[in-house]
């Protein structure tokens, strides 16, 4: 497995391996905050074949609970392995020590990411390598089916942060 940055090249790959519902590709959405540097877009490859993915969100959780206790807090968002298959072999944490070290390198004291509140297996995961529990927030989002209807969702999640650096946190 490598794991390299989203290029323009890669977002139908995305589109066709790592579906998503909604007519809207969200990986052409977190391509483009990419190319605008508001967000790090990053593909675990498997061979040719993308098989994870995560974005690093410099401007933080977009929830305003969240903002209001973690100013300035990059998050790492959607983390996604596909096929199900896959999942427990390391890919998300290879993801997620990718983001963690982009964010340290900006020399950011910490990083958070948001987990559902009933998915305990994401949960165990970002326990295991560090994260602690902080803040509830209602992750608000929504798509359109290609129907053209949208549906609106609100995922009832916690808020998770980890500290980059021993002791004190940096300036």
């Amino acid at each position: 497995m490598r794991i390299s940055e989203c290029r323009e090249e890669d977002v139908e790959l995305l589109d066709r391996h790592m579906p998503f519902r909604g007519a809207t590709s969200l990986h052409s959405l977190r391509y483009a905050r990419h190319r605008e540097g508001t967000g790090t877009f990053l593909v675990a490859w498997d061979g040719d074949r993308p098989v994870g993915s995560c974005e690093v969100r410099w401007e933080g959780c977009a929830a305003p609970e969240v903002r209001a206790v973690h100013p300035g807090c990059p998050e790492i968002n959607g983390l996604g392995v596909w096929p199900e298959t896959l999942r427990s072999q390391g890919i998300g944490t290879g993801l997620i020590r990718e983001a963690e070290d982009l964010v340290s390198a900006r020399e950011c004291a910490t990083v958070g990411l948001g987990v559902e509140k009933n998915n305990p297996r994401a949960s165990a995961l970002y326990r295991r390598l560090g994260y602690q529990p902080s803040t509830p927030y209602l992750d608000c989002w929504s798509y359109e089916d290609g129907a053209g209807i949208t549906h609106r969702v609100a995922d009832a999640c916690i808020f998770m942060v980890k500290s980059l650096y021993p002791g004190p946190a940096r300036p």
